[in-house]
């Protein structure tokens, strides 16, 4: 059983990740019935108006899912999705607590992941690295 949660982890993971992005795009999973807070919505508006933020982020989760479904890049996958979910669980915390769970999910199946593939980040956090 243990040999197999990480795979289980990265899939789950890839595909909440392969959904996202491509809602993303497609606009295929309903809006919540409870409205959104003020604050919100003036984050939401600003994002659109931007031009492209949106669709970065979505073209952002779509690739590291498929990455992750498809086992390739996962380290690199997972620290390209770090910064994502930070501010998935920033918006929650900030602008809107509800519909929180799902990020505690991906942040925790993240945070797992890291654990698991901890070795392939210790080159990176090497303070001091040679040229030679």
């Amino acid at each position: 059983m243990k040999r197999y949660l990480p795979v289980v982890a990265r899939i789950l993971l890839g595909l909440i990740f392969v959904i996202m992005g491509l809602n993303g795009f497609f606009y295929f999973i309903p809006a919540p019935k409870t409205p959104m807070p003020a604050e919100a919505i003036a984050f939401a508006v600003a994002l659109e108006k931007s031009g492209y933020m949106n669709q970065l982020v979505s073209a952002t989760q779509l690739i590291t899912g498929i990455l992750l479904l498809l086992n390739l890049f996962v380290p690199l996958a997972l620290t390209v999705l770090a910064p994502v979910i930070v501010n998935i669980i920033a918006y929650h915390v900030f602008l809107d607590f509800n519909m929180i769970a799902p990020g505690i999910v991906v942040t925790i199946l993240e945070l797992y992941l890291a654990w698991v593939y901890r070795k392939t980040f210790l080159p990176m956090l090497t303070m001091k690295v040679s040229l030679d």
